[in-house]
């Protein structure tokens, strides 16, 4: 591999953005390298500026579930932009995709469109402390709802990579309204209840967690947040901002027949360009200003770029039998891996659902946050450079999620087998 056209750029972007990325788990630190910079990308390849080309399993994180630059999105946001970039007014284009999502979710009876999950979710658990009148939140450990200062405690996704559990510059007067619990883990939930229950606004929970690596939801978990916030008078918050109208049309929250108060939901509802949302009961969100009293701006919200990338994309969503072609791919392309793993008779867990996987460097079942940073790091790290020198992009990190595309063919994902085969074989050595 080539890179000295990403260490040419990389050490000019350290002059004048802080680590030299916008985002810090594309730092690559985790895996002992320094960032690619990519140049271009289409379908399931993406190109970095070495002209080194990749099969790509990241998928800008996760919401380019038809692959990259799919010309129906694309044609969609040139005609878009043809009409003006931003009008900071209000257009046609928002209510179509705000319609689409309600469609979508039972649970979502009206969503406000911000420009970041990260938004959404902080907006989400304001609107919560407003309607409850209490001031404190259950999370759980590992999983990420973004950087507001609220979620920063024992958080997933980047901070584990860097091996933090807070930030600092999270006040402790904040920190105290947040309750940590166990993934999985009822008791621990049941336990914060009990001593907190009359104080809690919401439980927020990603439905199967994606930041500490890919987690499933033990039968009846899902159901327990159910039951207990609503027992309490508590609202409850999927983060969907990863599983929304990725593993099928509308949420998780579908899938397992319950619904949340209130939805997060990110990237994906645009097409892949920059866009968040949350919404719930019409109650919960007639609170929301300029109907109610919590505020809650954006100058740029509903973004006509994004809103028409995103009514794009979901249209092609909807096709008959999407969802399961995308499984099916994802279920064969699995099988093979982890035979791949066992000719070699390393030890490995491959947590999957739909079109999203985590493989884990350990022998033990992975299904909270503990189980997962008990992962062996290392190991994964040289398996990262084994893959990226053979061509297969995967997230630098251990902890992060990897996906496949409407793009993946069946050539693709015989190569990226074939590949991942040789990068073994290094590893091996």
């Amino acid at each position: 591999m080539k890179t000295g056209n990403s260490a040419k750029l990389f050490e000019e972007a350290q002059k004048y953005i802080p680590g030299g990325v916008n985002s810090p788990v594309r730092a690559f630190k985790a895996v002992g390298l320094e960032p690619l910079f990519i140049k271009k990308a289409y379908g399931c390849r993406i190109v970095d500026e070495d002209d080194n080309e990749y099969i790509d399993f990241v998928g800008s994180w996760g919401p380019l579930i038809l692959g990259h630059a799919h010309p129906r999105v694309v044609e969609a946001v040139e005609g878009a932009a043809r009409k003006g970039t931003s009008f900071g007014a209000p257009c046609a284009a928002e209510i179509e995709l705000a319609r689409m999502i309600t469609e979508a979710f039972p649970a979502i009876d009206m969503v406000r469109m911000v420009n970041s999950g990260t938004e959404a979710a902080l907006s989400a658990i304001r609107l919560a402390r407003a309607y409850t009148g209490r001031d404190k939140i259950v999370k759980f450990e590992g999983c990420y709802h973004g950087h507001s200062d609220s979620f920063l405690i024992k958080a997933g996704s980047g901070l584990i990579t860097a091996g933090v559990t807070s930030s600092p510059g999270v006040p402790e007067d904040l920190a105290r309204h947040t309750l940590v619990a166990q993934y999985n883990d009822k008791s621990s939930v049941e336990k914060i209840f009990a001593a907190y229950g009359k104080e809690i606004a919401a439980v927020i929970v990603e439905p199967i967690p994606g930041n500490m690596g890919l987690v499933l939801p033990e039968e009846g978990f899902l159901e327990m947040l159910r039951g207990i916030s609503e027992n309490y008078g508590s609202l409850l918050i999927f983060d969907e901002v990863i599983t929304g109208f990725r593993l099928n049309y509308g949420g998780y929250q579908n899938m397992a027949g319950l619904k949340p108060d209130l939805t997060v939901l990110g990237k994906i509802i645009g097409g892949g360009l920059p866009v968040g949302a949350y919404g719930g009961r019409r109650e919960i969100m007639n609170m929301v200003a300029p109907a109610g009293e919590v505020y809650q701006a954006g100058t740029l919200s509903g973004n006509p770029l994004a809103m028409a990338a995103g009514a794009a994309g979901l249209q092609m969503l909807k096709a008959g039998g999407f969802y399961e072609k995308m499984a099916e791919k994802t279920q064969l392309y699995i099988k093979e891996l982890k035979n791949l793993f066992v000719k070699r008779k390393m030890p490995v867990v491959i947590n999957h659902i739909g079109s999203m996987f985590t493989v884990f460097f350990s022998d033990k079942y992975i299904n909270n946050y503990q189980s997962a940073v008990s992962c062996d790091t290392v190991k994964f790290a040289d398996y990262f450079r084994c893959l990226l020198n053979k061509g297969i992009y995967i997230p630098p990190s251990q902890f992060e999620l990897s996906f496949i595309s409407a793009a993946h063919d069946g050539e693709d994902i015989e190569e990226a087998l074939k590949r991942t085969e040789q990068a073994l074989k290094l590893l091996d050595n």
